[in-house]
């Protein structure tokens, strides 16, 4: 018998395994793919996930594997252009977008070396219980006979689509309906001095450098959109890019050097994340739409919120189901801000009045442009920042009474 088994071996799953065998946890972690392979992803690994990666020792990996790290950024909405860096963590201060291929190969790799069994190829068939409580998985690898796994816990890593979520009928709530579509691709031979993000009419669009000298190339349109984009993907992602400055003209000198990839099932909603014998992280767990770009640094900061919670009830401190609970309490507490201007962003919405007085309230001021960056990369808290004494500080008596009475226009 384990004392976990994680379904799924990607992000969250192998960092979570990772940990837990660091604690001294007899730990075995199971994934249809082998590694290294790739998945539909965002890329970015924000400034807070970049510094869990240093603090686990794993950062220096990644650089080493020829990721680039991306301190400068250039946020263009349309009225003004901000160019800035983020806010440090811990002493990291820049992003990093590797490929799948390499991030999620290194993790598993170091649950390996930290003492967790990684079984590869494995698809998980069932689900098992013992009455209400979930006690092991059956399942097989490619080619090999059924094996019965036992656990004292289960964790669902297993993504969107989550078997154990969808076995231990994991409640939902936050739940709110797609809104957009996310369409990618790569790029050889295109400048870059930093990573670039654009709003635009019905458009969010990011580019940022990753590995092998590749850029990805980031369109988020709304859902009303799919049809366009699905029967002319390189066309609209393409026409897209023309609209962030001279973004289209740079790639279009480049090579486009693989498909275009795409997806329009970008769903919103928190699942309670444990039950008896269970419990959730990752996308099983918590799915927001990509257009932040945080699933990533999420996954990283829930493994390290769930593994302390598994290890602290599994050695005979507080009992699981209350040190469980207090992962949840701590991870919903961390995401729904985020969640909440994430959903705000999907909407596609043009810039508010009030919207459009910050931006132009943060130009020229460099040390203003960098917090408001660290707020879209997760580094400084969103309430906070958008708080009446902030925005106070920011705008002004007089920018303050034009978007207070600004936003009563709207409301009205």
């Amino acid at each position: 018998m384990y004392d976990v088994i994680v379904v799924g071996a990607r992000v969250a799953g192998s960092s979570t395994a990772m940990l837990l065998a660091r604690r001294g946890l007899k730990v075995l972690a199971v994934d249809r793919a082998r590694f290294p392979s790739d998945t539909l992803s965002t890329h970015q690994v924000q400034v807070p996930g970049a510094a869990r990666l240093r603090r686990w020792g794993l950062l220096e990996r990644v650089e080493a594997a020829g990721t680039p790290a991306t301190r400068r950024v250039r946020f263009d909405p349309g009225p003004v252009v901000l160019e800035g860096h983020f806010p440090e963590v811990d002493g990291v201060g820049s992003l990093y977008s590797p490929r799948r291929t390499i991030l999620d190969a290194l993790l598993v790799d170091a649950a390996r070396e930290a003492g967790a069994e990684v079984r590869e190829g494995f698809t998980v068939e069932e689900i098992l219980f013992d009455g209400d409580r979930v006690v092991g998985v059956r399942g097989r690898e490619r080619g090999g006979q059924p094996a019965r796994e036992t656990a004292r816990l289960v964790i669902g890593a297993d993504g969107r689509h989550s078997a154990v979520a969808r076995a231990v009928r994991a409640p939902a709530y936050h739940v709110q309906p797609p809104r957009s579509i996310a369409y990618y691709t790569y790029w050889s031979g295109v400048p870059m001095r930093g990573g670039e993000i654009y709003g635009r009419e019905r458009r969010l669009i990011g580019a940022w450098p990753t590995n092998d000298g590749l850029v990805v190339t980031y369109v988020a349109a709304p859902r009303d959109e799919f049809g366009a984009f699905r029967a002319d993907p390189e066309g609209s992602l393409l026409r897209s890019l023309d609209a962030a400055g001279d973004l289209g003209e740079r790639v279009r000198a480049g090579e486009r050097a693989e498909r275009v990839f795409g997806s329009a099932e970008l769903h919103n909603r928190f699942h309670r994340p444990f039950g008896p014998g269970w419990a959730l992280v990752g996308d099983a767990g918590l799915l927001l739409d990509p257009v932040t770009g945080q699933g990533i640094a999420d996954a990283f900061r829930d493994a390290e919120l769930l593994a302390e919670a598994v290890a602290t009830g599994l050695d005979g401190g507080p009992r699981l189901d209350i040190a469980l609970d207090g992962y949840r309490a701590r991870r919903d507490a961390a995401s729904l801000p985020m969640y909440e201007l994430t959903l705000d962003l999907a909407s596609f919405a043009p810039p508010r009045p009030e919207q459009r007085l910050l931006f132009e309230a943060l130009e020229g001021r460099p040390a203003e442009v960098d917090r408001f960056l660290g707020v879209l990369g997760g580094v400084v808290p969103i309430r906070e920042y958008f708080g009446p004494r902030n925005l106070l500080r920011l705008l002004g008596p007089r920018r303050m009474l034009k978007a207070a009475l600004a936003g009563r226009r709207m409301a009205g």
